[in-house]
């Protein structure tokens, strides 16, 4: 749907109406044209041009109009209400007042300033999809010069027109299982668009492929089961590396300087049967380094192996450059979803340490020098067994960040267990690949908790437990001004204090959160906005 009563094309911009005023309309011309350049800015500031804000994944803000001293006043400037979802999972991008989101197969260009609708592209959701792509989850789009690429329920990667959101392209990227689906959201690199797959639970073969920014062509693809004879593959007999899980459905983060593109990988398949995979079970449960040009393999760090709880590790891997230890170094820092904070040397993916972060953990004693978990033997059993973190995770693809004022990562973690149970399942196209599952165990409610780390020392710096059910799957975002904004557990998005976790501010959506917050500013005015059930809510001062 394009709105040509709201924009006139020129060139590469748009001639968008602000508002109605006794003279006339108020506009205002919005010319997109992203290069790879723009892309290279870091941290953002008035443009939020990816999902993370930039390559780092610190989703950290130089934007400082909202402070400590005057966050109480932000109030709700214009709430954008998606027409076909409750379950929003997007984070918003802006460039250059212009926002983009997407809700299951459908994308959306709004005026920053308003909400106003500019363009609308819509298709219809897949019918047959399975699992988490059943559900039609879309987490954004990415920008490249005047082209806005998006994901697809059933794994097509689209490319639309910046100005009218009319399709250039589609390419189809996930085929011969149809049990593959996408949830994310491309990450462009140069002249490159990066997708990966959702399906890990389902009997899928892992991948990250790159396309061609302009024809759509494939330029390389990395499979992250590998093939009978190569390296990692005695955990997979026989066919079963078609059926491996390593799925690739969370954005991965990319240093320039390095040429390297950080991608996180799935759990493997079936989830809590291990008898069928024996070994590592390599590549699920990893953190990867590719070559950004032809998607080689450079190192790569495996969180749990042999995971039979359905620990993914598809949280963001953040870029960090500091002194650690004495030596300045470029690290890579994540809250994984088996309970531990890691640290690594992403230049050669050396271990540095590893931190637990919630106190219910029973599926390892702690990690060894080499990085390798030290397993205390529990796993699911068709009888069940209480395992400590429960399926969700100590923490999940909801997005940390990473203030370099503070020098503090902040996350929200999850204390909670489950009952795990196995029983062996053959795979049929169709159908989940799990091999049973989870159930509650009485007496373990689940708690949310926001924390922050110093990474540098592996020490808890503050934590703030929230009051909810656990059911948040609410990120963060932090600023220059010294902020963290945040869903909570209790339907609210809030800010608090960066240096010490004090509450300052918080706006009740009315909805469960399951997006992660962004910052923006249009004409010198600082806005932040997160997605809430079926809305956008976007803020600012007065």
């Amino acid at each position: 749907m394009l709105n040509r009563d709201r924009l006139i094309a020129i060139g590469c911009c748009l001639l968008v109406p602000l508002v109605a005023t006794a003279t006339g309309d108020s506009s205002l011309s919005i010319c997109i044209d992203i290069k790879p350049a723009d892309l290279l800015s870091s941290p953002p500031g008035a443009n939020w041009l990816s999902y993370n804000g930039d390559y780092t994944g610190r989703r950290y803000s130089s934007l400082a109009q909202i402070t400590p001293q005057n966050v109480r006043d932000l109030r709700a400037q214009w709430v954008f209400h998606s027409p076909n979802s409750n379950h929003l999972e997007g984070t918003p991008i802006v460039a250059n007042g212009l926002m983009f989101m997407t809700s299951a197969n459908d994308a959306f260009a709004l005026d920053a300033r308003t909400g106003r609708v500019i363009w609308h592209y819509s298709r219809p959701i897949t019918e047959g999809l399975i699992d988490d792509a059943s559900a039609h989850h879309n987490r954004g789009v990415a920008l490249w010069h005047s082209r806005v690429y998006m994901e697809t329920d059933n794994a097509h990667l689209l490319c639309l027109d910046v100005r009218s959101g009319h399709l250039l392209w589609d390419v189809p990227y996930a085929l011969g299982n149809k049990n593959y689906g996408a949830t994310s959201v491309p990450l462009v690199v140069k002249d490159k668009v990066l997708v990966g797959t959702s399906g890990g639970d389902d009997g899928v073969r892992g991948f990250v492929a790159a396309f061609d920014a302009e024809s759509g062509k494939e330029a390389w693809r990395f499979w992250t089961i590998p093939a009978p004879g190569e390296f990692g593959s005695s955990s997979w007999p026989g066919d079963m590396y078609l059926r491996g899980g390593a799925t690739t459905w969370m954005p991965g983060t990319y240093d320039p300087e390095l040429n390297t593109v950080y991608w996180g990988t799935s759990n493997a398949a079936p989830d809590f049967d291990g008898s069928v995979r024996p070994g590592d079970d390599l590549y699920t449960a990893c953190l990867l380094a590719l070559d950004a040009d032809t998607g080689k393999l450079k190192w790569h760090f495996q969180f749990t192996p042999h995971d039979v709880f359905d620990y993914d590790a598809m949280e963001t891997g953040v870029l960090v450059d500091t002194l650690y230890n004495g030596v300045r170094r470029k690290l890579i820092v994540e809250a994984n979803r088996n309970g531990f904070l890691y640290v690594l040397d992403r230049s050669d993916g050396k271990f540095l340490s590893a931190t637990p972060f919630v106190k219910k953990l029973n599926w390892a004693s702690g990690i060894d020098s080499n990085g390798r978990p030290i397993r205390t033997g529990i796993e699911p059993k068709p009888e069940g067994a209480l395992i400590c973190p429960d399926m969700t995770g100590a923490t999940n693809w909801f997005s940390p960040s990473y203030n370099p004022s503070t020098r503090l990562f902040y996350f929200m973690g999850l204390e909670s267990c489950q009952l795990f149970f196995v029983k062996p399942q053959k795979f049929t196209e169709g159908n989940q690949f799990y091999a049973t599952g989870v159930k509650h165990a009485p007496g373990q409610n689940g708690q949310k908790i926001l924390l922050a780390y110093n990474p540098q020392t592996g020490k808890l710096v503050w934590q703030y437990p929230q009051t909810g059910t656990g059911q948040s799957w609410g990120g963060t975002m932090t600023t220059a001004s010294g902020l963290v904004f945040f869903g909570n557990d209790a339907e609210s998005f809030e800010a608090v204090n960066a240096r010490t976790g004090e509450s300052l501010w918080h706006f009740n959506t009315g909805q469960s959160m399951h997006a992660s917050p962004m910052t923006f500013a249009v004409s010198g005015k600082q806005y932040v906005a997160i997605a809430s059930g079926s809305d956008v809510f976007t803020f600012a001062l007065p």
